[in-house]
């Protein structure tokens, strides 16, 4: 069957429209993809059809590409005026696109897949809304963390400089992150967004900064759906293994496994915290091993950390 590729955009509170990039097969099971902050859904494909969305969709998955209200090609994008962060993304925009999917997909289970700090708003989601998290069949996270702990040299430049403090001095100048603009990243930030997400990594517990809501005691209850948590031997602070752990033992009690990226655990590179999605071996080295946590054989993942 022919692989399609669909643009939609699903709106959202205050006009706001969130892309969606569909790559996949008519009938496939269905599968929502989310970028971490500074980024967009390309990192998850490009037009000559690379990318791990490319790879799912040629094995018969339906995937959707999601970028987050204001980056990509979402409209309108993030300037002055954006007052959306992370809460809007938790609370209205997973939900949205979930439910999107569920309709176009006749209401089959979706398959949820993050890079980096996508997989902290999709464990948040899920761990508010159990109805969603029962309407999830699995779950596949690269590189997600919610708080640093790790001290070395990269975590006190990216993060303690560059994130906490070049940063919020930026956005005071500009009313926003232009992380574009200035080669920080692929995708700019608001300025809510980009202080909710720095008082997590601090750390500081793992409540909402809007309503309070306690997202470690919900987690507790144990509505997360089976999860692998991809880590990468050459991620010193954005997504080190030791958070990532931390990260999945707070997300409460689920079936899990944590498998680390490097060659000393049998894999062809020492991965970082970007190509461990786009290096060109992945999809002959650890995407077969996603293909196998989304297919429900999760005893064909071994925890390596």
């Amino acid at each position: 069957m022919e692989k399609l590729q669909q643009d939609y955009h699903v709106p959202v509170a205050d006009g706001e429209r969130l892309y969606l990039k569909r790559i996949g097969r008519a009938g496939g099971v269905p599968v929502l993809m989310v970028h971490g902050v500074m980024a967009n859904g390309r990192i998850f494909y490009t037009d000559s059809g690379k990318g791990l969305a490319h790879f799912l969709a040629d094995a018969g998955y339906d995937v959707y590409v999601a970028d987050l209200r204001g980056r990509g090609k979402s409209l309108p994008k993030i300037g002055p005026h954006s007052r959306h962060g992370q809460t809007e993304t938790i609370c209205e925009d997973l939900p949205a696109l979930h439910a999107f999917i569920r309709r176009k997909s006749g209401g089959q289970k979706l398959r949820w897949i993050a890079h980096s700090w996508g997989g902290v708003h999709m464990s948040s989601c899920l761990v508010r809304f159990p109805d969603i998290a029962a309407e999830v069949e699995s779950v596949v996270y690269f590189g997600s963390k919610r708080s640093v702990r790790v001290r070395n040299l990269n975590k006190l430049v990216e993060v303690d400089f560059m994130w906490n403090t070049a940063s919020r001095w930026l956005i005071k100048v500009f009313g926003y992150l232009p992380a574009r603009r200035i080669r920080l990243g692929a995708d700019d930030e608001s300025d809510k967004s980009h202080l909710q997400s720095k008082l997590w990594a601090q750390p500081k517990p793992w409540i909402d900064s809007d309503d309070g809501f306690d997202y470690a005691a919900a987690a507790r209850a144990g509505h997360m759906p089976p999860t692998l948590y991809f880590a990468a031997v050459n991620d010193p602070c954005r997504g080190h293994p030791e958070d990532v752990r931390r990260f999945r033992d707070e997300s409460g009690p689920h079936l899990s496994r944590l498998h680390l990226l490097g060659r000393r655990t049998g894999h062809l590179h020492d991965y970082n915290h970007v190509s461990l999605l786009t290096h060109p071996d992945a999809p002959r080295d650890h995407f077969p091993l996603a293909l196998d946590w989304l297919a429900g054989r999760y005893d064909a993942v071994t925890e390596n950390y």
